[in-house]
């Protein structure tokens, strides 16, 4: 049984279950969900039950089972401290070290291992990536609202625009790890898309419209996607997969539109730099075809 621990917002739990999904496919073993993180974490909550996933949620005895937990104090010590030198195909637990490139170890670990990381990489998943794009696909119905954008999409040459920031610059340290995308980001992208697109028309996903509507102001057509919320990521994200080309922001929401958007013939920009923080190693995290601003 392959067990994953769920974190973080929308973006992050779709790269987690595509790595884990992958990996028990390759495996031949049932996939199991620990969202217990939301239990204590009250700010983010599971969010992956709009699509058409195979869902299935890890029990505390199963978990406990997997990572061999010790009762003794004593023992679960000594076995973490051995965990670090036992060989990947004996692990219980694989753990990222740190946000950085594609660790191809994840494909040494046994049938029964709990993964707890982000796997911010397509290579995790690359080898299931047309299973995943249908998996990841939005099985409720279109309200009429999104219904009437996804029409403008899809007879225009849409090219969406996402803008992260609220999380972002409300907390000194989060900014200081990710920092965001700037409005000559976004000009400069604009302005390389009108060179390689007839006619674009742009829209806008973004978790702080007012900053968009004063600075992403342009002389191509622009509609603003303001009214799903954060309680509908799921259908700005299918908004955004439907777009034919994007400019994406330094986020894993944004990431995955694009991604999830499986026209073979796609512009997609994304920020030269993803984090402030030079600790990270973010040289796996953009697809090769992906054109880095």
């Amino acid at each position: 049984m392959i067990i994953v621990k769920l974190n973080g917002g929308l973006g992050n739990q779709l790269f987690q279950y595509a790595a884990a999904r992958t990996l028990s496919i390759l495996h031949q073993t049932e996939l199991k969900f620990d969202t217990t993180v939301f239990d204590e974490h009250k700010l983010r909550r599971y969010r992956l039950s709009p699509f058409l996933i195979q869902e299935a949620f890890a029990t505390p005895e199963e978990i406990a089972k997997v990572l061999r937990v010790r009762r003794n104090w004593a023992a679960r010590l000594a076995s973490h401290l051995v965990e670090g030198l036992t060989p990947y195909y004996r692990r219980s637990l694989f753990a990222e070290a740190h946000l950085g490139p594609y660790d191809r170890n994840i494909l040494k670990t046994p049938r029964d291992v709990y993964l707890d990381g982000y796997w911010q990489s397509e290579k995790y998943f690359a080898a299931c990536a047309d299973m995943l794009r249908k998996e990841l696909t939005v099985r409720l119905d279109q309200d009429p609202q999104s219904r009437e954008v996804a029409a403008r999409v899809l007879h225009t040459q849409s090219v969406s625009i996402h803008v992260r920031r609220a999380d972002y610059v409300a907390d000194a340290a989060t900014y200081h790890t990710h920092g965001t995308c700037s409005r000559d980001y976004y000009d400069q992208c604009v302005c390389l898309i009108a060179e390689r697109v007839k006619d674009p028309h742009f829209f806008v996903f973004a978790d702080d419209f007012a900053w968009a509507r004063k600075n992403l102001q342009f002389k191509h057509p622009t509609t603003f996607v303001t009214h799903n919320g954060a309680a509908r990521d799921y259908e700005d994200l299918r908004l955004i997969s439907t777009c034919k080309h994007h400019i994406i922001a330094n986020s894993s929401f944004s990431w995955w539109g694009a991604w999830l958007n499986n026209n073979p013939a796609k512009i997609v920009f994304a920020p030269l730099r993803w984090l402030n923080d030079p600790r990270y190693d973010t040289r796996d995290l953009l697809p090769e075809s992906w054109i880095r601003v």
